[in-house]
């Protein structure tokens, strides 16, 4: 059977004003975490850890932070990304398992609700998602939340061509083409319409 193993990491400092994501959930506490997109740190590190357990590259490399495309986005755009890159790659999930560090909100409450969301959005059983909460005491990083993240994938496909979205892309149109795609499907949010010119460029002087 033919195994791999992606690690990923995400950190955010928490900010007044903003609703908290994570995991998928919109938990209650009086500070959000700050990130161009909703913040969602385990979601960021969950879709960090299946695209590099297929050498797809990172989350920023398809989503950069000074896109305003995504902002204020929902993490559930880049971890459907994730998965098609999984997908084309020939893998699927064995399980995952997510450790959050920070000092507040306690997780342990809500941790099963969370395992089921995350469950859900990456289409497996909700006993392949592992979700522990351990607080960083002594490292001074109250006022951040940290996630690790580890991914285990098999192969279900061979030798029928099916290659990483990342390995044939071959222009900026065709990243931004996907990420419309997949803004219409996953986000709601309409494909950018493409102006053709009335006159022929190609006669002007």
């Amino acid at each position: 059977m033919d195994t791999r193993i992606g690690f990923g990491w995400d950190s955010h400092a928490f900010k007044s004003g903003v609703p908290l994501r994570i995991g998928g959930l919109t938990l209650e506490h009086s500070e959000g975490l700050a990130g161009h997109s909703d913040g969602d740190v385990l979601l960021h590190a969950v879709t960090d850890a299946l695209l590099g357990a297929v050498a797809a590259g990172d989350i920023g490399s398809f989503f950069p932070p000074g896109d305003a495309r995504w902002k204020d986005a929902d993490s559930a755009i880049f971890l459907q990304l994730a998965l098609e890159e999984l997908s084309h790659a020939g893998y699927r999930i064995v399980n995952v398992d997510i450790t959050l560090v920070l000092a507040a909100p306690k997780i342990s409450p809500i941790a099963g609700d969370m395992r089921a969301r995350v469950a859900e959005l990456l289409d497996v059983e909700m006993n392949q998602v592992s979700i522990k909460a351990k607080t960083p005491e002594g490292m001074g990083l109250d006022h951040v939340a940290q996630c690790h993240a580890v991914a285990l994938v098999e192969r279900v496909s061979e030798g029928d061509g099916l290659r990483s979205m990342s390995a044939v892309i071959e222009s900026q149109k065709q990243l931004e083409d996907v990420v419309d795609d997949l803004l219409a499907s996953v986000h709601g949010v309409q494909k950018k319409r493409t102006i053709e010119p009335v006159y022929d460029t190609e006669d002007l002087t």
